[in-house]
């Protein structure tokens, strides 16, 4: 008893031109379909890039021979006359994780089928992830207008502060934003219906990007805001 090969599941011609057709095809490799694939290497290479920023942060906090400013201090807030430590960045910190809920609810309501409630929770999750930009623009004017904290400098202590702070913070802003964008042009697309056809594997690729910007948040409130 022989076994037989369907080659026409492999690639549409062999070679090197036969694979990157299907590629280009949205077809599965690795068992895995390619923009899910392209997300995860994105994802990949995005860890790096904040991994090296963090890092480059702990090595200009450990090496400053100025004082580091007192997060509780540089990020409070006074409210009602009352002097209250990282509260915004708290609520920040709760709005981010809580975007991250109600994007899992929309993927498990894409597969189900439920467009209404799928795009109802993605613009929800977009509203959130907008929120948690504007009081980050409002953290970064109070620290700019009210502290006098620049890139290059900063009259509270260390001058690496300004510098390791706007960045990485401000690089994790855009990719926020960039999510913003990025969900609403999906959800407005399922509204539409463009993906009853194709499947709602593009819902779970969004899902994706989002839970990675949520996470990198996590890290940064624990270098930036506890330690």
């Amino acid at each position: 008893m022989s076994l037989q090969t369907d080659k026409s599941s492999s690639y549409t011609s062999p070679g090197v031109p036969g694979m990157v057709s299907d590629w280009s095809a949205d077809k599965q490799t690795f068992d895995m379909p390619w923009g899910k694939l392209m997300m995860w290497i994105f994802l990949l290479s995005d860890t790096f890039i904040f991994s090296v920023f963090l890092t480059g942060y702990m090595h200009a906090r450990l090496a400053a021979t100025e004082p580091w400013p007192n997060s509780s201090e540089v990020f409070a807030l006074t409210l009602f006359g009352s002097h209250l430590p990282l509260v915004l960045i708290a609520i920040m910190t709760f709005v981010l994780i809580t975007s991250s809920g109600t994007m899992a609810m929309a993927v498990n309501f894409a597969y189900s089928g439920n467009r209404s409630k799928t795009v109802m929770l993605m613009a929800a999750t977009a509203l959130l992830g907008a929120s948690f930009v504007g009081m980050q623009a409002f953290e970064w004017s109070k620290l700019i207008f009210e502290e006098g904290v620049r890139p290059w400098g900063n009259p509270m202590g260390a001058a690496q502060f300004g510098s390791t702070f706007f960045m990485i913070t401000g690089f994790h802003g855009l990719h926020v934003t960039a999510g913003v964008i990025y969900l609403s042009v999906v959800a407005f697309k399922v509204r539409r219906g463009d993906y009853e056809k194709k499947g709602y594997e593009i819902v779970e690729i969004t899902g994706l990007y989002w839970h990675f910007v949520d996470l990198v948040w996590v890290f940064i409130f624990a270098f930036f805001y506890l330690w």
